[in-house]
């Protein structure tokens, strides 16, 4: 997105928030169908089940008509709804299962691609996968909003409510972890402590 339209964007939401927040409650549709979609993509990110992602970027933005007047506006209004829609999620799953990362987003971590009908690779994918869902959830949180959600460093940091410098080490730990499992798992090496 450019910069111009980034603008054009944080100002129909500041609009839009302000027109909420002043007795317009049909104003709140037009956040919604600005940002379901982005939320329901980051809610599947974490759960990757469609359905249950839908379920709960609807309770994110049940949560966000809610706070509403709590947004100061000091920064974006996407930043914030990352924000809360990232802790429904991570309080929801939180007693679930791990979240898997989609199959498609593998490659840029593992650095290889997967060939349709590959049966070697889709086992290598699955390493991969497991590696990411075996992180501790403060890395992999980092993890899944920076790399599959392709946050930058100060939106992950904002929705994760940490400071840059805690996900930069979240994610630089998280790596590393990555790196020692994927030798063990498609490698055979041993891991290192």
């Amino acid at each position: 997105m450019r910069a111009g339209d980034q603008n054009d964007c944080d100002e129909l939401d500041r609009k839009a928030v302000e027109a909420v927040l002043a007795g317009d409650v049909g104003a709140f549709e037009a956040l919604v169908r600005r940002w379901q979609g982005p939320v329901t993509e980051l809610a599947h990110r974490f759960c990757r089940d469609r359905a249950r992602a839908e379920d709960l970027a609807q309770e994110a933005f049940v949560k966000v008509y809610r706070s509403l007047a709590q947004w100061r506006g000091e920064g974006r209004f996407s930043t914030w709804l990352f924000a809360v829609a990232t802790n429904v999620c991570r309080s929801r799953l939180r007693r679930k299962a791990l979240p898997t990362v989609p199959l498609e987003a593998l490659g840029e971590v593992a650095g290889w691609r997967l060939e349709e009908g590959d049966l070697e690779e889709r086992e290598r994918a699955r390493f991969v996968r497991d590696a990411v869902r075996s992180l501790p959830e403060r890395y992999r949180d980092a993890v899944v909003l920076f790399y599959f959600h392709e946050m930058d460093l100060r939106s992950a940091a904002a929705s994760l409510g940490l400071p840059e410098g805690t996900v930069k080490s979240h994610l630089f730990r998280g790596r590393k972890l990555l790196e020692q499992h994927l030798a063990v798992l498609l490698g055979g090496e041993e891991e290192v402590a």
